[in-house]
């Protein structure tokens, strides 16, 4: 397999925090915590949203929220990305003209951790995608991923209480994002796959978060027609998924996953008892206990 082209760096000292306190037998013990901070966006001149973030990569975080929003169209030429660390803030500048101020009076709180806000009709160009019917997962491939992601260096296993976000072609992981919301993980890929010019053709996208309509939104408007998950299925993330055609699999652990839409994608080309369960060390919350639904 080829190396990630951006994965977590659990050594940035600007993520995580020593905190002091004690254990469940009273002895003092210093805990690794994950710093969130406030990030004001701006597109133009317009104050758009403040998200609570890791703050490791706010440009393609700003971009990737716009895109997924339908502020940013894809054919805008964007002009400038301007960051401020001090003042917490980036402003994205688009040679097109910007208005949204209907747009920002309607707004829908999401399920997310960190709390996400989609603006405007979330389903407004959802029904017209269409997703590639000849792309592929195969189980081999499933299984691979599951364990090279779960394995790599991040956040969550040097801290916890984050989400992770991952763009796979084949059975190689490329673009891996973590923040304290998977909307924001989710949409720093996109911003990443917009800036760098990297099309959803061929592409598997997994994430360690619920399948929330959210999720299941954003994946559709990125036109990845794959979308995988180590964690469980709202009921409206399914419906939305089988109106789009869109592959869902999920508790995607060791070896078992459940697909509940586009399964007409799967191609079952390894054997599950060939494959080994993960260990302890690197089970994720959703993991230690049966998914049961």
């Amino acid at each position: 397999m080829s190396e990630f082209l951006l994965k977590p760096d659990p050594e940035d000292p600007r993520l995580t925090r020593r905190v002091p306190g004690i254990d469940q037998d009273g002895k003092p013990i210093e805990a690794a915590v994950v710093v969130e901070r406030p990030l004001t966006l701006f597109l133009n001149g317009q104050e758009i949203v403040t998200m609570m973030t890791v703050g490791d990569f706010p440009d393609y975080l700003a971009v990737g929220y716009l895109l997924n929003q339908n502020m940013l169209q894809p054919d805008d030429a964007i002009t400038g990305i301007d960051y401020d660390a001090e003042l917490e803030t980036v402003v994205v500048r688009t040679q097109r003209k910007t208005d949204y101020e209907k747009k920002l009076r309607k707004k829908t709180l999401t399920s997310g951790c960190a709390q996400g806000t989609v603006f405007g009709d979330v389903m407004e160009k959802f029904d017209a995608i269409k997703l590639d019917p000849k792309a592929e997962l195969r189980t081999s491939w499933l299984y691979a991923l599951s364990r090279q992601i779960n394995l790599t260096p991040s956040l969550y296993l040097a801290a916890g209480a984050i989400h992770g976000c991952v763009l796979c072609e084949a059975d190689r992981p490329l673009i891996y994002m973590e923040d304290v919301g998977r909307h924001n993980a989710i949409d720093k890929i996109a911003g990443y796959m917009h800036l760098k010019g990297i099309g959803p053709e061929g592409k598997i996208f997994y994430t360690t978060g619920r399948l929330t309509s959210e999720m299941v939104i954003k994946t559709v408007q990125m036109r990845i027609p794959i979308l995988v998950s180590r964690s469980g299925f709202t009921a409206w993330g399914v419906e939305l998924a089988r109106r789009a055609d869109l592959t869902l699999v999920g508790r995607a652990k060791g070896r078992r996953f459940v697909a509940l839409a586009g399964e007409h994608r799967l191609r079952f080309d390894s054997d599950p008892a060939a494959v080994e369960e993960e260990g302890h060390r690197h089970q994720r919350k959703a993991s230690l206990v049966e998914d049961v639904a």
